[in-house]
């Protein structure tokens, strides 16, 4: 009984120890400066991942010649203004018995910087947008606590990587653009950006068939006007798995807050000119962002972490936080009834 407990209190401590560098790896990535941390840079960091786990994490990095043959018209509009390549970083770690069993699927928003683009940003407080990158950030952190952990599940790791900029060849407002889905965006804002890489990688997800995808996010201003700096965000297409995450987050103390994502909000994107418009107006801006990339979400269970209010503090405490890796390392599955994404 005691070497029980004795195994149990050394197995806390690990996961505790792992968690903890997680953290304090994604607070190292969204502190960078942007002239630092840029796409390229994300995918070195990912590289460097899949030399440190000897054979664990494979990791693939499509460049935009690759992202221009794959037809991810999104996620390239975003970058076409900044000098600063886009990548789509993709991680595969396979710890299942069954290396066939489907795999979870999380994604991270990587702006790298984002300065609204065409549609530009007030200069007031734009040096925190180098914390754009925070979903991005907060999936490496929880690749980098897993390969210490070694969870037995399957897991892929996606990060959509771009730099938002104005220059001569960036997008413009009132420009259409057509995603990897096929379905064409009307762009209205610019600064509405995130959704566009966001859409591009959760349809590059489908290919693996997940068992669920969660997307993480510093997506819309509006996340903070609605939770302030406290809640999280969370929008989902599947109740099982919101509560499975809000779950997480009261165990972790990285708490959500589940909106509603009902069909009444879609009509908000209806566009005259494509598919769908990219933003949806004042009213209801998280829902309506989570509504455009629910589009994108129809053939696997999917959660949105929109995390705009909770990734990074102002002021004299300035600085990445390191959420929502907690909840991401709380979160149960049926795969694996342990504490563990």
């Amino acid at each position: 009984m005691i070497s029980s407990s004795v195994e149990v209190a050394r197995q806390g401590a690990h996961q505790g120890s792992a968690i903890g560098q997680g953290i304090n790896y994604t607070r190292t990535l969204g502190n960078l400066p942007g002239n630092v941390c840029t796409p390229s840079y994300l995918a070195d960091q990912a590289e460097q991942l899949g030399r440190e786990s000897k054979g664990a994490l494979a990791v693939d990095i499509l460049d935009e010649e690759a992202l221009t043959e794959l037809g991810a018209g999104a996620l390239l509009s975003v970058g076409r203004g900044s000098r600063e390549p886009s990548r789509l970083i993709v991680m595969h770690y396979k710890g299942a018995d069954n290396a066939d069993e489907a795999p979870h699927v999380l994604i991270g928003k990587g702006i790298t910087f984002d300065t609204g683009g065409i549609s530009l940003k007030p200069g007031e407080g734009m040096d925190e947008m180098k914390f754009d990158m925070g979903g991005a950030a907060s999936v490496f952190g929880t690749v980098k606590a897993l390969l210490n952990i070694k969870p037995k599940l399957n897991l892929v790791f996606i990060v959509a990587a771009a730099e938002n900029m104005p220059d001569g060849a960036a997008t413009k407002p009132g420009d259409i653009i057509t995603t990897l889905k096929g379905l064409t965006v009307e762009v209205l804002n610019t600064d509405a950006e995130g959704r566009l890489v966001l859409c591009d990688a959760l349809t590059y997800a489908e290919r693996f068939k997940p068992a669920s995808v969660v997307d993480i996010a510093t997506l819309t201003g509006a996340a903070i006007i609605a939770l302030g700096h406290h809640a999280t965000g969370l929008l989902s297409n599947d109740d099982d798995l919101a509560l499975d995450l809000l779950d997480a987050g009261e165990g972790a103390w990285d708490r959500a807050w589940h909106l509603p994502l009902w069909d009444e909000y879609q009509e908000q994107l209806d566009s005259n000119f494509a598919d769908l418009a990219n933003i949806g107006g004042r009213p209801a801006g998280t829902i309506t962002a989570a509504c455009f990339l629910s589009r994108f979400a129809e053939h696997f269970p999917w959660a949105h972490l929109d995390i705009a209010g909770t990734a990074w503090h102002s002021g004299k405490q300035k600085g990445a936080t390191g959420r929502p890796l907690n909840l991401n390392t709380s979160r149960r599955t049926e795969l694996d009834p342990v504490r563990l994404f």
